[in-house]
């Protein structure tokens, strides 16, 4: 079970919207996984300074050096970025350059939850630049959700039964994910049907 296990996930949205559909379906994961998981929501993208090789020395940043305890603590990630210009934004961007040569990050399981179907430019930059990374992508916990057009609610995501049933499977397959790189398996991509 995944009670057992401590199973700490680490939801990443890359919109700093007050309303992002991004963030509501990170948001609605958080209350899906419970109480099988911890899912945390990370706050503090906006508060990460540019990135600059000259300042990432011995002694980091106090933002960043919080960012990488915090990414380095989680078990998995979750991911869910908007499209600005055909790519991701440069929030996220940053985030992620912070993390680039962290020997806490290579190997991490990350799953990428897409609210758009029409984000396909944001989702391959985002996949190059994890995949460049070293991160280990989960393909059967990354899912896309129709939420285009519709109001960016945690609520109505939780509403809708084929909604939460997808978000449910791809809990799941991350969960596996995670069990599978702890007991050291050669098959990562292993999914059960533990979340209900």
């Amino acid at each position: 079970m995944l009670l057992r296990t401590g199973l700490r996930l680490l939801a990443i949205s890359g919109s700093l919207r007050a309303r992002s559909s991004n963030t509501a379906l990170l948001k609605a994961a958080e209350a899906l996984a419970r109480p099988l998981a911890a899912v945390s929501l990370y706050d503090g993208l906006a508060d990460l300074p540019h990135f600059n090789p000259d300042h990432d020395g011995e002694v980091p940043p106090p933002a960043v050096a919080a960012w990488r305890l915090t990414v380095g603590c989680a078990d998995g990630l979750l991911i869910s970025s908007p499209e600005y210009a055909r790519g991701i934004p440069g929030s996220l961007k940053n985030a992620l350059d912070w993390l680039v040569g962290d020997p806490d990050f290579a190997g991490k399981p990350v799953a990428l939850f897409n609210a758009s179907q029409r984000a396909v430019d944001a989702q391959r930059a985002l996949l190059l630049t994890l995949q460049t990374m070293s991160a280990h992508i989960i393909d059967s916990a990354s899912i896309t959700v129709p939420l285009t057009g519709r109001a960016a609610d945690v609520g109505d995501i939780l509403a809708d039964q084929g909604l939460t049933d997808e978000i449910r499977r791809a809990l799941e397959a991350l969960r596996c994910a995670v069990q599978d790189r702890r007991a050291g398996s050669a098959n990562p991509e292993t999914s059960s049907t533990g979340i209900p």
